[in-house]
């Protein structure tokens, strides 16, 4: 153990009680702390530490990981559930929590039973945190004054990723940004979950201001997505966004409307006519036959076929995070790729020279998240995966049938395209385990629990009006 690591044991303890205390005695500090968790959480990666780290692995989690979100995350629960007055202590079971703990517990069998483990113990860690930002973020977010501080969190962050982006691109020089991410795929993914958020807000937000905040934000970081010039990216941010507007904005025209609606078309064209040739370059890399159907390619169908090999031979996976270890050792081989065996580099020149297993050909996650689930937890895993995001799904298509002019319905249906967002380009990366992206995406899935609370509250409150008319509104005005 290194003596950074014999520090951060004693420092994540007591940071983690100063933080508890500090929520629950004061309001202030609650909203510090969840303001911190998501601007922050695309800087996690310089904000952490990894126990038992084995950097050397092409897995997706590649230590025990333990960022300043989680500890944020612990306070602000703790906080929420003991500084808040007796009336506000609302505790309700999550949307979707119980799916998500059953997923977990399969996922905890999956490493037991397989070998190796300790990557599997990895990425289990990441997904305890992620676990414990979804209920703080569920805990914390109540009324609409949480809300807004959500959405400028969120907007602070998209739009200094795309300042960021645009300093990479031009003074930097870098032909496909990746913001404060390690790859360029791995920027457009967030920017694809967080931007229709912003963009919901920007048409049917509560206040002007705010509406001219996010719309300042969601420019910045539409901008950062084109430059990173991924092929999946820009025409899944196109659909989200789309079907954000046409969800979210008013059609009762008026000329300032039809101005500023007419001024943003002429933005999005002349953005996407400066970089049509790139972007051009760029699909003309590798055609769909090339990238999905030629065997001797090393492209997203081969990691297909690896999937279905893998789930053929081991009906419940090989084990989570497993898939580099083994697609490297032997199946990769099987298709006509020479990857090179962990094992053998490992016992030859143990693990210490990461420039040598960085030059070496090893295999890298499936380019696809199904792909992944699929070779690593099998088909009752990725069945139960498929379960979990339908659960998602049906919490934020729910607000898509509220009334436009009902509070709520403007986050719900904002978070609803979140998930199409991160869902459309899990089609073609793996990236969605990445902390930076889990870690925000959970928070935004906390949110969206409140909110479905919120809105069951309210329909069982008209419901019980019916019955016996009485004031109920005061939910209503109390929460977006």
């Amino acid at each position: 153990m290194k003596p950074s690591h014999a520090i951060a044991l004693a420092l994540i303890p007591m940071l983690s009680v100063l933080a508890a205390v500090a929520a629950t005695w004061s309001q202030r500090v609650r909203d510090v702390f969840f303001f911190l968790m998501v601007g922050l959480a695309v800087l996690t990666e310089r904000l952490d530490v990894n126990f038992l780290s084995q950097a050397w692995y092409r897995g997706t989690t590649r230590g025990i990981q333990v960022t300043l979100l989680e500890i944020l995350a612990l306070g602000l629960l703790v906080g929420c559930r003991f500084g808040r007055h007796e009336e506000e202590r609302r505790w309700f079971w999550p949307a979707s929590f119980g799916v998500m703990l059953l997923y977990f517990a399969y996922a905890v069998v999956s490493v037991v039973i397989s070998k190796p483990k300790i990557f599997g113990a990895f990425e289990l860690s990441k997904m305890l945190g992620a676990m414990l930002m979804f209920l703080a973020a569920a805990t914390y977010v109540r009324t609409k004054r949480e809300w807004t501080l959500l959405v400028v969190a969120l907007g602070c962050a998209v739009g200094f990723e795309g300042v960021w982006a645009v300093k990479q691109y031009f003074l930097t020089r870098l032909v496909r940004v990746a913001g404060t991410l390690d790859h360029a795929n791995s920027l457009s993914m967030y920017l694809c979950m967080t931007v229709p958020p912003l963009v919901a807000v920007a048409f049917a937000g509560w206040t002007r201001t705010l509406r001219w905040f996010c719309a300042a934000a969601a420019a910045l970081g539409t901008v950062g997505l084109l430059l990173t010039f991924s092929r999946a990216g820009i025409p899944v941010l196109a659909v989200a966004c789309l079907g954000t507007i046409v969800a979210c904005a008013s059609w009762e025209l008026t000329t300032s409307r039809v101005l500023v609606r007419g001024f943003l078309v002429l933005c999005v064209v002349a953005l996407v006519a400066g970089s049509w040739s790139k972007m051009q370059e760029r699909y003309a890399e590798a055609s769909l036959q090339e990238e999905y159907l030629d065997p001797t390619v090393d492209g997203r169908g081969i990691y297909l076929r690896l999937a279905t090999m893998l789930a053929t031979d081991h009906f419940f996976g090989v084990g989570l995070n497993n898939w580099s270890y083994h697609v490297s050792r032997s199946y990769g081989a099987k298709l006509g790729f020479r990857f090179v065996d962990y094992d053998y580099l490992t016992s030859v020149y143990g693990t210490e020279d990461d420039e040598l297993f960085a030059n070496s050909y090893l295999a890298a996650p499936a380019h696809n998240l199904a792909a992944l689930t699929l070779g690593e937890l099998g088909l009752p895993g990725l069945l139960l995966f498929a379960l979990l995001w339908l659960r998602w799904f049906s919490m934020g298509a729910a607000f898509l049938r509220l009334p436009r002019a009902d509070p709520m319905r403007v986050m719900g249906v904002g978070l609803f395209f979140a998930i199409c967002g991160i869902f459309g380009q899990s089609l073609t990366e793996w990236v969605y385990r990445q902390t930076p992206i889990l870690s925000t995406f959970y928070i935004l899935l906390g949110a969206l629990a409140s909110l479905t609370a919120v809105r069951r509250e309210v329909q069982s409150a008209e419901a019980l009006a019916t019955l016996a008319p009485e004031p109920a509104g005061i939910l209503v005005t109390q929460n977006p």
